[in-house]
């Protein structure tokens, strides 16, 4: 054993070793338990960042630590490869995306294994390869003929820079999510895929992902946005009725206008004679379609000159076009009770539109709404019959009322509205579609996949898709009729791509979407990511999941049972980031310390699920605690004979108080990283650990045993941190299998029970001394103990003891005076 700690000598002998043995090549094992550990597959944009190797990390301590539980773990790595980042790239660099893409893979796959992360790399995949995306592809035409994919024309978010389409959820604060463009509004024919028919899945499967941050399924939850409420129609004279939805039918009296989207049939009708209301209408299509931005945007309004039919007054009510109201959510008509809508109230009040109101609290007191909306429920007044009722009365009164009428009737609606997966760039899954002038849309057949993206392209002066401009590609025959015709050139959404990678991960050599691996591995273990992917990738792939499970590819319902949601990586109080020049590349940081050291950082910075502030402080600090285990087992190896029997029944107080903290770490670090996973206070632990075996100096026979177990053990718990220098500490210490294979430390309960506890004394409950005393010592005992202690004896010289209080295991109060 060398005396000196030369990590980068290791960490080359210990990966090759792996190598060359396909250490971490797993195949399915009916009769082993499972354990499918996958951290979220990086975008390939050339280099690795400190949130990339915070992320990995985690994810193989956790792979690492279940098989050396004894499970068959599996832990894949593959490339998110399709998106904007390259083909913006590209552009910028007059180079292909494929080769940007390429190229970055290659580079990022030999910066992860110089990390020695623990992936099965014979299931290595790229989802901008023909292999893996033909069976999107074709599990899109399924979709297709099962009516879940549809297209029409809507009003989307679109980026002018990326010119593409955005999906809401990549809408943040009115701005594109990849390049913080203002996003606008468009009409453009989009494929959608019917999320919206999963809805109630989705919703109520979310009571069952316990193992699931509770921020996380609330997000979902608020994003589905079930709610229960009425459908109700206002009728417009000779034009088609307008239906609204209402969760509050309590405040339908109080209704004072109507307010329609800019897109509804009647505002169009409307500005056919009125240019005002047309210029109106231009303005709102520089609008964002994001339910969120809608909310915080300025509320701006015009009346179309149509009036309605109130469905139960019969009054007549203005109809306003209000760039508030969105075509796609609903029927693109909402009805506006100013009294009791805060939004309403606003806008009424800047139009000068009546407010009416119609509940009052129900305790009486009085309220007003002359300044502000009164938005709780309460009593019914200024209702007709209705006077009188509670809110929940007066709904189920007037949904009754409305359907004797034929008016309306009570419905279940959602916030969530179908995916819009259709994509203007390049870089993605050609959509497998085909524009047939005389057969109409038409899937392309399944001996027809792939549809191969074209990867030799050069780009012009424009932005626009290459495809777009190249016949070669578009233009085509039917597969129905045989005639001209053309394909589709929109591409897939990226999400469509991570939407099940996870899936194909357990079968990637497949002849077919998936096989039967796919329900060994599935559903996934432990899946390790961003928040940031709460409703985006997370709520996709749930969605995803349930697809192939309609069409008899995974048995289970949902993809991944446990999450762990890790903090970003921060630096000077900031997300580290390329704009900020703040960023931290972990590449001479290996170099320099080697990857042992990077890893146990960012391990031991910071809980997971927390922030982790950048410290080249605390980089160094790691580097030399690793060199100082180091020295720790080769000033104890040649003392440290592999023949030593340990005699736990033997063992001085010393001896036994050693190994009890050893037994104590055990089930600490068990615990932390199997069930917690706060690996920051398992290496800690096993530090203290290290500090106690400093103290213990006993060469005797069962010392030097003792001291044995507990050096084994500290390079066992640390094996799924620093794997590599604990490979070669682990072979210097006699062992010729790999430690990845040694089983995990088992915690001694027996190791665990004192002979001896040490008690606090008080006099008159004032700290005055501590005993010690057997640790099965009866209240006499302990209460003689107590009096025979020197210190005690001066604090109640010339006192009356009148009461002695023992607290088992903890303290002895004298009462003395």
């Amino acid at each position: 054993m060398n005396e000196e700690y030369q990590a980068q000598q290791i960490e080359q002998t210990v990966q090759k070793n792996w190598d060359e043995k396909s250490v971490f090549s797993v195949q399915e094992e009916p009769d082993r338990e499972k354990f499918y550990c996958l951290a979220m597959f990086p975008y390939p944009s050339g280099k690795l960042h400190m949130g990339h190797v915070r992320n990995y990390s985690i994810g193989d301590v956790i792979s690492r630590f279940q098989r050396m539980s004894g499970k068959n773990v599996l832990q894949p790595m593959g490339w998110d490869a399709f998106g904007l980042p390259a083909e913006n790239a590209a552009m910028k660099n007059k180079v292909a995306p494929a080769k940007w893409t390429y190229e970055n893979i290659d580079y990022m796959r030999e910066q992860l294994k110089r990390l020695g992360f623990a992936y099965d790399w014979t299931r290595e995949l790229a989802t901008c390869k023909p292999d893996y995306y033909r069976w999107e592809q074709w599990l899109f035409t399924r979709l297709y003929e099962k009516g879940l994919a549809y297209k029409k024309t809507a009003g989307v978010n679109w980026c002018p820079h990326d010119q593409t389409v955005l999906a809401n959820e990549q809408v943040i604060d009115g701005k594109c999510w990849r390049c913080d463009t203002d996003v606008v509004r468009r009409e453009i024919s989009q494929w959608f895929l019917k999320i919206t028919d999963y809805a109630d899945q989705l919703l109520d499967n979310l009571d069952e992902l316990n193992g699931w941050p509770e921020q996380v399924r609330t997000m979902q939850r608020n994003w589905i946005g079930r709610s229960f409420g009425v459908e109700l129609q206002f009728e417009v004279a000779g034009e088609t009725p307008l239906s609204v939805y209402t969760t509050r039918a309590d405040t339908l009296m109080g209704v004072t206008y109507v307010a329609v989207a800019a897109e509804h049939p009647l505002v169009k009708k409307a500005a056919q004679s009125n240019t005002e209301l047309q210029a109106f209408i231009d303005s709102c299509k520089t609008s964002s379609v994001a339910e969120a931005d809608v909310a915080t945007m300025e509320k701006k309004g015009m009346a179309t000159g149509f009036m309605a039919i109130h469905p139960l007054s019969g009054e007549s009510v203005p109809v306003w076009v209000a760039n508030f109201v969105l075509i796609d959510y609903g029927s693109g008509a909402v009805m506006s009770v100013p009294a009791h809508d805060i939004r309403d109230y606003a806008f009424a009040r800047t139009y000068g539109l009546p407010v009416k109101q119609v509940v009052f609290p129900a305790d009486g007191s009085y309220v007003t709404v002359d300044k502000e909306a009164y938005v709780e429920k309460g009593v019914l007044k200024n209702s007709a019959e209705f006077d009188g009722l509670s809110s929940a009365q007066a709904v189920d009164a007037i949904a009754a009322k409305l359907e004797t009428l034929g008016k309306g009737e009570k419905q279940t609606n959602y916030r969530l509205r179908d995916w819009g997966v259709s994509r203007q760039r390049y870089w993605g899954t050609p959509i497998p579609i085909i524009h047939c002038d005389k057969c109409g849309t038409v899937a392309v057949p399944e001996d027809q996949l792939p549809v191969i993206l074209p990867e030799d392209i050069e780009y012009g002066d424009d932005v626009g898709s290459p495809i777009k401009k190249m016949p070669e590609f578009y233009e085509t025959c039917c597969p129905q009729c045989g005639g001209n015709a053309e394909r589709e050139t929109d591409t897939f959404d990226t999400f469509f791509e991570s939407s099940w990678y996870y899936a194909r991960f357990a079968c990637a050599d497949a002849e077919s979407m998936l096989d039967k691996r796919a329900n060994y591995w599935a559903p996934v273990d432990q899946y390790i990511g961003g928040i940031e992917h709460a409703v985006l990738h997370l709520l996709y792939a749930r969605f995803f999941h349930k697809l192939m499970r309609d069409e008899g590819l995974v048995d289970s319902d949902e993809p991944f049972k446990q999450l762990l949601t890790q903090g970003m990586v921060l630096k000077d109080g900031s997300k580290m980031s390329k704009s900020k020049g703040n960023t931290v590349d972990p590449q001479p940081l290996i170099e320099k310390y080697g990857a042992d050291t990077v890893r146990l950082f960012i391990l031991f910075a910071a809980p997971p699920e927390q922030s982790l502030e950048w410290s080249d402080e605390g980089v160094e600090g790691a580097s030399r605690f690793l060199k100082r285990l180091w020295k720790l087992v080769y000033t104890h190896s040649a003392s440290l004979p592999a023949d030593t029997t340990l005699d736990v029944e033997n063992l001085s107080a010393a001896q036994k108080n050693m190994r009890r903290k050893l037994h104590e770490t055990i089930a600490k670090v068990s615990d932390d990283v199997g069930r917690r996973h706060t690996f920051n206070t398992a290496i800690a632990a096993v530090m203290e650990l290290i500090n106690e075996l400093a103290k213990f100096d006993d060469s005797s026979e069962q010392g030097v045993a003792v001291s044995r177990e507990v050096i084994e053990s500290v390079v066992l718990l640390l094996a799924p941190v620093v794997p590599h220098i604990t490979q070669q500490l682990w072979h210097d210490l006699g062992h010729d299998a790999l430690i990845v294979d040694a089983p995990w430390p088992q915690c001694d309960e027996s190791a665990l029970v004192r002979d001896e506890v040490e008690l606090v004394v008080q006099v008159n409950g004032k700290l005055r001394s501590r005993i010690n005393v057997a640790a099965n010592a009866d209240k006499e005992d302990i209460e003689a103990a107590a009096l025979a202690d020197d210190k005690i004896i001066t604090n109640i010289a010339g006192k009356t003891v009148r009461k002695i209080i023992v607290v088992p295991g903890r303290l002895v109060n004298i009462v003395a005076n």
